[in-house]
C-alpha cells in the first residue's frame, strides 16, 4: 500500500468525525510493521472548535473556528482499520 492509498483510505473512514466543509486530513506520520502486517500512522484533520470561551476577555484574544485533532490508526494489509487511538501531539 502506498501512502496515498493510506490517506484515502482514511478520508474515507473518518470523514463523518467531522462537520467541516473542508477537513483537510493530512497523513502525519506512518510506519510499517513487517511482523504484524500492520501499518500504524498518525493522521489529522480539522473539526469545528465548539469549546468556544464565553468572557469577556476572550474577545480581546484571538480564538480559532477549527481545531486540528490528531488520531492515531492501525491498519492491515487488507486495508481493514484495527484500531483507533487517541493521539497527543504535544509529546
Amino acid at each position: 500500500m502506498i501512502l496515498k492509498d493510506l490517506l484515502n483510505l482514511v478520508k474515507t473512514q473518518l470523514r463523518d468525525l467531522t462537520t467541516v466543509q473542508n477537513p483537510d486530513f493530512r497523513l502525519e506520520q506512518a510506519e510499517y510493521n513487517k511482523d504484524e502486517g500492520v501499518w500504524d500512522i498518525v493522521v489529522s484533520y480539522l473539526v469545528e472548535n465548539t469549546n468556544k470561551r464565553m468572557n469577556s476577555i476572550s474577545v480581546l484574544t484571538s480564538e480559532f473556528q477549527y481545531l486540528r485533532m490528531y488520531k492515531r490508526l492501525k491498519i492491515n494489509d487488507n486495508q481493514e482499520i484495527l484500531g483507533f487511538y487517541i493521539y497527543d501531539n504535544k509529546e
